[in-house]
């Protein structure tokens, strides 16, 4: 019996996580793409970048440990919205994500929605 419970929660315990977790790749961005492992902030979700790679591959940025997605709040249908910082101009942006099976498709908007940019990150797990 207790086994039993011990397996229960488990299984209720993952199909808590919510689908975006786990470590993403980024696009290059300015030559420079990073691992992001996307975990709960809360009721929410955050990425922060665990590696970070160039045309020499990995390196040590100075980026790395920092918050790339900020407070993404699901929205249902693999739809999230929060903010977004980028670190090639150091700016952050509200934010909107897209879970589509292993692509999470990011964008950050200014100007109230009228001038936006996204990327399509790869799930690596």
């Amino acid at each position: 019996m207790r086994l039993l419970a011990m397996a229960l929660a488990l299984v209720a315990g993952a199909a808590a996580a919510d689908p975006v977790e786990g470590t993403w790749k980024t696009q290059p961005d300015e030559g420079a793409y990073a691992h992001v492992r996307m975990v709960p902030c809360g009721d929410k979700l955050c990425g922060v970048i665990v590696r970070t790679f160039n045309a020499s591959g990995e390196y040590e940025s100075p980026n790395k440990g920092k918050t790339l997605v900020i407070n993404m709040a699901p929205q249902g249908g693999g739809q999230y919205r929060g903010k977004v910082w980028r670190p090639s101009n150091n700016k952050v942006y509200t934010g909107k994500m897209a879970l589509s099976g292993n692509a999470l498709t990011l964008q950050g908007c200014v100007a109230g929605g009228l001038l936006c940019s996204s990327q399509t990150w790869s799930r690596l797990n």
